[in-house]
Order: C-alpha cells, then structure tokens, then sequence
C-alpha cells in the first residue's frame, strides 16, 4: 500500500511542478511550487523520517512560501521607501 502512495505523491508532486512552470500567475506558481514542499513532507513522514518531514513542512512549505509571497506583493505595491 505505501509503494502505491508514494508513487501516488511523486505523479501529484510531478503535476504540480509542470504546473508552476507554465502558470502565467506568479501567485499560482509560489501556491504550486508551496503545494510541492508541502506533499515532500508528507512523503517524507511516509518514508519514515518524521525529523526531515517537519522540516520540509516549516522551512519548505511555510517559510519560503510566505517569504515569496511578501516579496511579490513588494513588487507590485512599489517600494515608495527607495
């Protein structure tokens, strides 16, 4: 059963990396590529390495997703401080 999930995972995982690459949405693309992280570290907590999968989940999935969302906002609001 776990062989089956895990190939289940890497075709979702594998979807939604071509998916970031041809949005013409930035924000789609950061919510996809975060989409990614996030079955990585439920992938990794299937394989058994619960320490990693934690990881993957906050420094992965959250912070870098939030810290490019952040970003794009920056760059479409303007940076009236410059």
């Amino acid at each position: 059963m776990i062989p089956v999930i895990v190939i289940v995972l890497g075709i979702v995982m594998l979807g939604a990396a071509f998916a970031a690459i041809y949005f013409k949405s930035l924000l789609a693309s950061i919510i996809s590529a975060g989409v990614i992280s996030l079955l990585a570290s439920v992938l990794y907590l299937i394989l058994g390495s619960p320490d990693v999968a934690m990881t993957e989940a906050t420094i992965g999935s959250g912070l870098t997703t939030v810290v490019f969302l952040f970003a794009l906002y920056r760059v479409r609001k303007g940076n009236p401080d410059d």
